[in-house]
């Protein structure tokens, strides 16, 4: 699906150890098949925020995205955060699930989510609707600038609090969402909003930008 948006882009795979057979399905159908998809292997399973490291390292595009293989999200979203981005000259532009009708299983997950958004505002002065949305649309010059650390979910946060801290502006847009359930495999927990909140306040009273 993220090969048939119609625009200009380069597509990085990070295959972080999965065991139902999605390495295979790489190697075998993929994995130096299609032009202008790369693709790596880790070999052990360390998380979403180190796998987004790993494709970082080999990203050249303009802009880079991060896209969830579950597809919660929508690619087709892609072309209005890039135009957004190009009228405006932003370095940054979010994809806000709050901005459009939300579809999720979890009344729970929603709050929580909202309340890490609100605490960011807190912290760091923000105005956003959805600090933990995956379309977080940067140039990859400004992304690499963050030198992210995290290997799980807490990465989300990460990115946002360095890049407000950096003076960053970040405007946003609505896109589509349609959450999963835990038992359709969705993989954040409690432990990984403990995580974030702990990760935005080491950020803010952090010296380093």
């Amino acid at each position: 699906k993220v090969g048939g948006v119609n625009m200009e882009k380069e597509i990085i795979l990070v295959d972080d150890r999965s065991t139902d057979g999605t390495r295979e399905l790489l190697k075998e159908k993929i994995d130096g098949k299609i032009a202008g998809i790369k693709v790596f292997y880790h070999e052990k399973n360390k998380g979403k925020g180190s796998a987004v490291r790993t494709a970082l390292e080999h990203a050249d595009g303009d802009y880079c995205i991060i896209q969830d293989a579950d597809l919660e999200y929508d690619p087709e979203d892609y072309i209005s955060l890039i135009a957004r981005a190009m009228d405006g000259k932003e370095d940054v532009v979010y994809g806000s699930r709050f901005l459009r009708t939300w579809k999720t299983t979890s009344f729970t997950h929603y709050m929580v989510n909202g309340s890490l958004t609100f605490l960011t505002n807190l912290l760091f002065g923000s105005g956003l609707t959805d600090m933990e949305t995956c379309y977080k649309l940067v140039r990859t010059d400004v992304m690499k600038s963050l030198d992210l650390k995290a290997d799980r979910f807490e990465l989300e946060p990460e990115i946002t609090a360095k890049l407000l801290k950096k003076g960053h502006k970040i405007p946003e847009i609505p896109v589509s969402y349609k959450g999963r359930s835990y038992h359709e495999g969705k993989k954040i927990g409690w432990k990984d909003g403990i995580e974030a909140v702990i990760t935005l306040f080491r950020l803010k009273f952090s010296r380093n930008k």
